[in-house]
């Protein structure tokens, strides 16, 4: 008998068998059952109600405190500010700007300042409070004998208006000066200086000189983009080898073509926000924030001078 026709008679055999007896001749074959799944019970209506609630209120109270936090310190602020102004304002003197920071032990030798034109304030109106700013700062500076101050706009909206921002500068100071003041020079960026244009007095060297360095978000990032373009096309040229370029021609080249490195940032915002401000100049800058101001004023640029005084320097090797 072949294997054929075995096969044939077992299959005569099972089909004579009934429903139960083919389940007990497949069981051995069959896969284990899963074990039962017990089924959570639905939630009820009002206990989902309730839990919601419960959140809602723990969300509701987190906010008040946070709320009542953020006002008691602003509250705070503004009477720090109102006792500042009281005790130190320069009233358009440089005798008393420099009595308030005689008891400092270093000043910044190149300030940097971060400025922004409101899109609610932009026009000529706009433009008018933002050359306001700029002059008062520049007072600031010639008082308290800091030579050299760089401006950042992202705009441009100072870069493109250099004479205006040299004559509304130079207005200021003859307020706070006199007609001896500081000699003043205004540049900006591949963009010829304009040096002493005023015609309101002359300015005498014997009070002091006073640079003010003029930028725009295209002189941050877009400049080391140039740069590196710059220094790829020269070793692709073979003007230039790879080896030679480092950090100290990277540094040069920058600080040649926009600044050099400032010794203090100030931001007159509530937050650091650096807008775009040149990143490869800021390595090793002291940056100073007041929490909750909203504007440019003497007291934030004194207490930032004070806190440059206090900061430690400490430079890896």
């Amino acid at each position: 008998m072949n294997a054929n026709q075995e096969t044939t008679i077992r299959r005569r055999d099972v089909d004579k068998l009934d429903v139960r007896e083919r389940e007990q001749l497949l069981k051995p074959y069959l896969p284990p059952k899963p074990p039962k799944t017990t089924t959570r019970p639905k939630h009820q209506p009002i206990r989902m109600f309730l839990k919601l609630q419960l959140h809602f209120v723990v969300f509701t109270a987190i906010h008040m405190l946070f709320s009542v936090y953020i006002r008691f310190r602003q509250a705070f602020h503004v009477i720090v500010d109102r006792i500042f102004a009281l005790l130190y304002y320069h009233h358009r003197a440089p005798e008393l700007i420099r009595q308030d920071i005689r008891g400092l032990e270093r000043l910044p030798q190149h300030l940097s300042v971060i400025l922004e034109m409101k899109r609610e304030e932009r026009g000529l109106a706009g433009l008018e409070k933002l050359l306001d700013d700029v002059a008062e700062i520049s007072a600031w500076c010639a008082g308290a004998g800091i030579p050299m101050l760089s401006v950042y706009e992202r705009t441009g909206a100072l870069k493109d208006h250099i004479q205006p921002t040299h004559q509304v500068v130079s207005s200021k100071l003859h307020s706070y000066f006199g007609r001896h003041v500081p000699t003043l020079q205004i540049q900006a960026p591949h963009i010829p200086s304009f040096l002493d244009g005023d015609e309101l007095g002359r300015a005498s060297s014997s009070a002091g000189h006073l640079s003010i360095l003029l930028l725009s978000e295209g002189d941050g990032r877009a400049t080391l983009v140039d740069l590196t373009k710059t220094l790829t096309e020269m070793s692709q040229r073979n003007k230039l080898s790879a080896d030679d370029i480092s950090l100290d021609l990277i540094d040069a080249e920058i600080s040649e073509s926009v600044m050099t490195e400032p010794d203090l940032l100030i931001l007159f915002g509530p937050y650091v926000k650096l807008q775009g401000y040149p990143p490869w100049q800021i390595r090793l800058t002291e940056i100073y924030h007041s929490q909750d101001n909203s504007g440019v004023g003497y007291q934030v640029f004194l207490r930032a001078l004070y806190n440059f005084a206090k900061a430690q320097m400490k430079f890896g090797r």
